[in-house]
C-alpha cells in the first residue's frame, strides 16, 4: 500500500478544528510540519497556541484521529510545540481581520452587528435569574445557534458551574479564548480568581472587567448573547448600557409581588439608558402536583403579568410575559450538576417552557435602530 502524500495530509489536518477557535488548525498557522516515512509513519508536528495549553490532548487526539483515517497511514505521532510571540501576534492579527474587530472594539457595540445581546435583569437575588440564563443559552445551541454567556454577575458568579465549564480561558497575546460547554462560550470572573475568593472591587474596576469580556474576548460570530447581570440596578447594569447600547433586558421575576415591585423597578432603567425590553420571564411560577393535575401556587400569582403590564405602560410600548416557568426540582439539580434541564428531559414542563422562549429570542429579528441604512438623498 502507497504512503499518503503530503498534500493528502494537509487536507485532513483542515478538517481538524481548534477546540476553543473553533477554526481549522490549518487556518491558525498551527501545524508546523508534516513528515512522511517510506512504510506509512506520519509525524506531524503542531503549534500550540501557548505553553501548558489546557487542550493539547484534544488537539492531538483530534489530529491523530483525521490522520490515522488515511489510507496507507500505519502510524501517527504528534510532536507539539509553542508559537512565538511574533507567531502568536500573527494569528491575532488574522482573527481580528476576519472577524472585522479592531483591537480593543467591541464587536457587539458595532452599528452592522447581528448579534442579538440580551441582559438577564432581575429585581433582587434568588427569582433563578442564572437558572433561566444558563438554560435557554443551552437550549440556543442545541437549536443550532451560536451561543456566548458573560458572567456579569462579578460578585455573585455562578454561570461556570451551572453550565458545566471546567476549563480556563487561554490568553493569546492580549486576546483570551473563552472555555465552552454544551455548545456555549463562557466567559466569569471566576474563571480569573483562585478557590472561590471574593471579589472586592468598586465601580470602575467591575466597568473596567465587563468591558475586557466584551473586547477582549474573541467570541466569533455569535447568534445571540446572554449577559446574567446582578440583581437591581448598580454599576454593571448602567455599564451594560454604556458598552452594548443594543443589548435588550430580559427581566425575570417570580409571582410573589414583592419580588415583582423590584423586578419592575429593575426593569424600568431602560427608561433611563434607553434600552429596549425583550419581556419578562416569571420563573417559579408553580409546582405541579405530582399526584393530580392541580397548580400549586407556592409564590402566589400574578407576578409576571404584573410586571409586563407595568414595563408596558412605563415604556409606552408593550413588554410581552414570554412564559412562566414552573418549579421542578431537577433545574435546581441541572444547575449543581452543570447539566442544564433543557438538555437532560426537553419534554419536561419547565424545560419546554424554557425552550419556547428560547425559540422566539432566538429568531426575534434584528431592529433597525443604531444601524446605517447605506441610502442617500437621490441626485437632482
Amino acid at each position: 500500500m502507497l504512503s499518503p502524500t503530503v498534500e493528502a495530509i494537509q487536507a485532513a489536518l483542515a478538517t481538524v478544528e481548534d477546540p476553543e477557535i473553533h477554526k481549522p488548525i490549518t487556518d491558525l498557522g498551527m501545524v508546523k510540519s508534516v513528515d512522511v516515512g517510506g512504510s506509512g509513519e506520519v509525524v506531524v508536528g503542531v503549534y500550540l497556541t501557548v505553553a501548558g495549553c489546557p487542550m493539547k490532548d484534544t488537539i492531538t487526539s483530534r489530529v491523530t484521529t483525521a490522520v490515522q483515517a488515511l489510507d496507507g497511514v500505519t502510524s501517527v505521532r504528534v510532536d507539539l510545540d509553542v508559537m512565538s510571540a511574533t507567531q502568536r501576534q500573527e494569528m491575532q492579527a488574522r482573527l481580528r481581520a476576519e472577524s472585522g474587530v479592531a483591537e480593543r472594539e467591541i464587536p457587539f457595540a458595532k452599528p452592522g452587528s447581528l448579534t442579538r445581546v440580551y441582559a438577564v435583569a432581575s429585581g433582587k437575588g434568588g427569582v433563578g435569574k442564572s437558572s433561566v440564563t444558563v438554560n435557554l443559552a443551552a437550549a440556543m445551541a442545541r437549536s443550532g445557534l451560536s451561543v456566548g454567556v458573560v458572567d456579569a454577575d462579578i460578585y455573585g458568579h455562578s454561570v461556570p458551574r451551572m453550565l458545566g465549564v471546567d476549563g480556563r480561558p487561554t490568553q493569546v497575546e492580549d486576546m483570551i479564548m473563552p472555555p465552552s460547554a454544551h455548545g456555549v462560550k463562557v466567559i466569569s470572573i471566576g474563571m480569573f480568581v483562585a478557590n472561590n475568593a471574593p471579589v472586592v472591587w468598586r465601580g470602575p474596576m467591575l466597568h473596567r472587567a465587563l468591558q475586557q469580556f466584551l473586547g477582549d474576548v474573541f467570541w466569533g460570530d455569535l447568534d445571540v448573547l446572554l449577559m446574567d447581570l446582578p440583581p437591581g440596578t448598580g454599576d454593571i447594569a448602567i455599564s451594560v448600557a454604556q458598552l452594548v447600547p443594543s443589548a435588550e433586558l430580559l427581566v425575570v421575576t417570580t409571582p410573589q409581588l414583592a419580588s415583582a415591585e423590584v423586578a419592575e423597578r429593575a426593569g424600568t432603567i431602560a427608561l433611563q439608558t434607553h434600552q429596549q425590553i425583550a419581556g419578562v420571564i416569571e420563573n417559579m411560577s408553580y409546582l405541579p402536583c405530582p399526584h393530580c393535575d392541580e397548580r400549586v401556587e407556592v409564590f402566589g400569582s400574578g407576578g409576571g403579568a404584573a410586571v409586563a403590564d407595568g414595563l408596558t405602560r412605563a415604556m409606552g410600548v408593550p413588554v410581552p410575559l414570554l412564559g412562566q416557568v414552573p418549579l421542578d426540582m431537577r433545574l435546581r439539580e441541572g444547575g449543581d450538576t452543570g447539566r442544564p434541564l433543557i438538555l437532560d428531559d426537553p419534554a419536561a414542563p419547565a424545560a419546554a417552557v424554557l425552550q419556547g422562549i428560547a425559540d422566539r429570542l432566538g429568531t426575534r429579528a434584528r431592529g433597525l435602530a443604531g444601524r446605517s441604512l447605506g441610502l442617500s438623498p437621490a441626485g437632482r
